[in-house]
């Protein structure tokens, strides 16, 4: 039976091509789109959302979240993603959002649904965390968290920090103590989910679906990545897609994860304790190794199964 989840995302040009992913895939049954205000501020992340959607096909509800995270203010990470959040590349208008506010969006499929609910969160983790701080006992209908944030070494917002572990510290720690069975795809596992200009000419000639052609557009426009050696450009944000869909291209372990919330130049880190180094439980599941090659062919299927 398809995994029914609710896909929490800020797109941002990582989440198309997670939505694009989610949406392409029968392994899954996307019962919401809930966006979040993250690489791009809430007006822009929701229009992309909404095109996004639109254009699979697919008939899911899309609903408008948090602008800003539960403390401190807004920042966005248009260095990557362009100040449209796509990398300037233009999408037909979607229409309008799904009447209603993400976080009560998420607690009513949550406390309605006949069976546990996966979320998935590929954004600052702001909506899945106000709708389980304001119901709690809806966790116990959260069958797993499967996150795209935090990293056991070096960040990408910051030294210390990952971008949507930095951008709402708080809101991961909530998901961390809500006692959901919890996986993180984190910096280090993305980093193998690497996508060169190779990779996209593949791509290109697999197929000309709408949809293929704005997921090769949408990557070319991402700066390669200096940090990984300016070979190409991670795909965050579908790892924690591809890991529900074939759980067997991945390698993970158990860990203590906590959050460092505090004012100084560590603000944001997920500690990560993957060598059991502390006495504290394991309370998450950290992904580790990717088969990267069985990931970019899951990605060029998928896309070539949307319109």
């Amino acid at each position: 039976m398809p995994i029914p989840i609710i896909l929490d995302c800020d797109p941002g040009t990582d989440d198309a091509l997670a939505l694009f992913l989610a949406l392409a895939s029968p392994e899954l049954d996307v019962r919401a789109v809930t966006v979040a205000g993250g690489n791009v501020g809430l007006a822009l992340t929701l229009a992309n959302a909404l095109a996004l959607v639109a254009m699979t096909g697919v008939h899911v509800p899309v609903y408008a979240g948090a602008d800003r995270p539960i403390l401190g203010q807004f920042q966005s990470e248009t260095r990557v993603h362009g100040n449209d959040g796509l990398g300037g590349v233009r999408l037909p208008n979607g229409g309008t959002a799904t009447p209603g506010l993400a976080a009560d969006a998420i607690r009513t499929i949550l406390r309605e649904a006949p069976e546990p609910i996966t979320l998935v969160g590929i954004a600052p983790a702001t909506n899945l965390a106000l709708a389980l701080m304001t119901e709690p006992e809806l966790a116990r209908n959260v069958a797993r968290i499967v996150v795209m944030s935090g990293a056991w070494g070096e960040g990408n917002a910051t030294p210390a920090a990952e971008f949507n572990a930095w951008s709402d510290p708080e809101a991961l720690a909530v998901l961390i103590a809500s006692g959901c069975p919890l996986v993180f795809a984190t910096l280090e596992l993305t980093a193998q989910a690497l996508a060169t200009p190779a990779d996209l000419v593949g791509w290109r000639a697999s197929g000309d679906g709408r949809c293929l052609r704005a997921a090769c557009a949408i990557q070319g426009s991402v700066p390669l990545s200096r940090r990984l050696g300016g070979t190409g450009a991670p795909l965050h944000d579908p790892c924690a897609i591809a890991w529900l869909v074939r759980p067997d291209l991945f390698t993970s372990r158990p860990a203590a994860v906590t959050m460092d919330l505090g004012p100084g130049p560590g603000r944001g880190r997920t500690v990560i304790d993957r060598w059991g180094r502390t006495t504290a439980p394991a309370n998450a599941t950290v992904l580790e190794g990717l088969n990267r090659a069985g990931f970019l062919a899951l990605m060029q299927d998928r896309l070539n199964r949307l319109p």
